[in-house]
């Protein structure tokens, strides 16, 4: 790889304030991160591809070193077709760990050249999942302290 990109890869449904804090944390170490939304037909979203993919690109519009993007497939063949040697994970609880650890062990085994970077999440942000976002969206909940700066009820529905 000849520089230093890395894929951010997940469905973010929704984008959290956690998952920004993790990208933003991590920008110093790379030249580029490509949040790369997934596309899993098989999945039921409450956003639809498109809107995710706004919304990630509203957050990091000033920001040129983010590039959003929509993949499906193995996510070690996206990083390598985007010359990317690293791919980006956010971790805020042991499970989460030992989850991507194992996706991680089997992405190295996929393709040597590619290398898993773990970034932890801080404390604040430890107990927001996109799941628990969803469910105080639904249940109109007050969704500011789960959701990046700049994104509101408004952006979801």
């Amino acid at each position: 790889m000849t520089n230093k990109s890395a894929i951010f890869p997940g469905s973010f449904d929704p984008f959290t304030a956690g998952h920004k804090s993790v990208v933003e944390r991590a920008l110093p170490l790379f030249d580029k991160i490509i949040i790369a939304v997934g596309d899993n037909i098989s999945k039921t979203t409450l956003l639809n591809l498109d809107k995710r993919i706004a919304i990630i690109k509203k957050v990091f519009a000033a920001n040129p070193k983010i590039e959003v993007v929509s993949y499906s497939g193995l996510t070690v063949e996206f990083a390598k077709k985007n010359n990317c040697g690293f791919i980006l994970r956010g971790l805020r609880t042991s499970a989460d760990f030992e989850f991507e650890r194992a996706i991680g062990q089997t992405n190295k085994l996929l393709n040597d050249e590619i290398e898993t970077v773990f970034i932890l999440t801080k404390p604040e942000h430890t107990f927001i999942s996109s799941s628990i976002v969803r469910d105080v969206f639904k249940n109109n909940g007050d969704l500011t302290q789960f959701l990046p700066e700049g994104i509101s009820r408004r952006d979801l529905e």
